[in-house]
C-alpha cells in the first residue's frame, strides 16, 4: 500500500472517529488537518471537509510540531504579528498555535517560528467554528512524527521526533515518565545508556545508528 494512501486512510479514520465521538455528545465533530508540506489547513466537520485555507508553517530551523494535538486555549485581541485570534495547541514542549498575521505575504511559506499562520480573514472565519478540545492533526511527509527524514538529535533539541525517540526509550525501560518532546538531561542519560548497551560509541546524539537500534527505519 502506498505511503500517501496510508496517510489518507489515517486522516479519514481520525476524522470519522472524532465526528462519531462528538455526535455522541450532541455536538458536531471538528477536526483540523494541517499539511505542513502543502501548507494548507482543512476544517473537517463530521468527517467531511468544510473549508480549506492556505497557511504558513515553521521554517526549517523552527519546524511546526507534527502529530495529533488538541485546541487547549482560545484567545482574542492579541494583535500585532498574531492577528486578532489565537488557537493554542496542546504541544508539551512549547507554545504553538494557529493565528493570524500582519504579514499576509508570508502565508503559503515556511517562515514561522513553528506556529501556523492564516490570513486574518481566514482565522476570523475559523475561530468560532473550532471549540476547545478539537483535534488538530499536523503532518509533513509520510513518516508521521518523523516527517520526511531522520534528524540527528542532540541535547537541547525539541520536537515530535524527540517525543517519538523518548516513547521508544520508555518502552525499552531506559526512561521513565511520558514523552515531552524535550531533549533534556534525563533523555540525554537514557540515550547514553542505550548507546552503551547497544555497543555504540560513547555519545549523547540520536544518530542513524541509534535510530536503527530503536527500530526506527524509513521505507518506501
Amino acid at each position: 500500500m502506498g505511503k500517501r494512501l496510508l496517510a489518507v486512510l489515517l486522516l479519514l479514520a481520525l476524522a470519522l472517529c472524532t465526528g462519531a465521538a462528538a455526535k455522541a455528545k450532541g455536538a458536531p465533530g471538528v477536526l483540523l488537518v494541517i499539511d505542513a508540506e502543502a501548507r494548507t489547513l482543512a476544517l473537517c466537520v463530521d468527517g467531511e471537509r468544510a473549508a480549506l485555507y492556505p497557511c504558513a508553517v515553521g521554517a526549517p530551523d523552527t519546524p511546526t510540531p507534527l502529530g495529533v494535538f488538541t485546541v487547549s486555549e482560545k484567545h482574542t485581541g492579541w494583535g500585532g504579528g498574531f492577528g486578532a485570534h489565537f488557537l493554542r495547541l496542546s504541544v508539551p514542549w512549547g507554545v504553538y498555535g494557529i493565528h493570524g498575521t500582519n504579514a499576509p505575504a508570508s502565508v503559503g511559506l515556511a517562515v514561522s517560528h513553528g506556529c501556523v499562520r492564516l490570513r486574518n480573514a481566514d482565522i476570523e472565519a475559523l475561530f468560532d467554528k473550532v471549540p476547545l478540545g478539537s483535534r488538530v492533526l499536523i503532518e509533513r511527509g509520510p513518516y508521521g512524527p518523523l516527517g520526511s527524514a531522520l534528524r540527528t538529535l542532540s541535547p537541547g533539541d525539541t520536537g515530535s521526533d524527540v517525543a517519538e525517540v523518548q516513547a521508544r526509550l520508555i518502552r525499552k525501560g531506559y526512561l521513565l515518565g511520558e514523552p515531552d518532546g524535550r531533549f533534556g538531561p534525563y533523555t540525554r542519560a537514557a540515550v547514553r545508556a542505550f548507546r552503551r548497551e547497544c555497543g555504540l560509541p560513547d555519545g549523547d546524539a540520536v544518530d542513524a545508528a541509534v535510530y536503527a537500534a530503536l527500530g526506527v527505519l524509513l521505507f518506501e
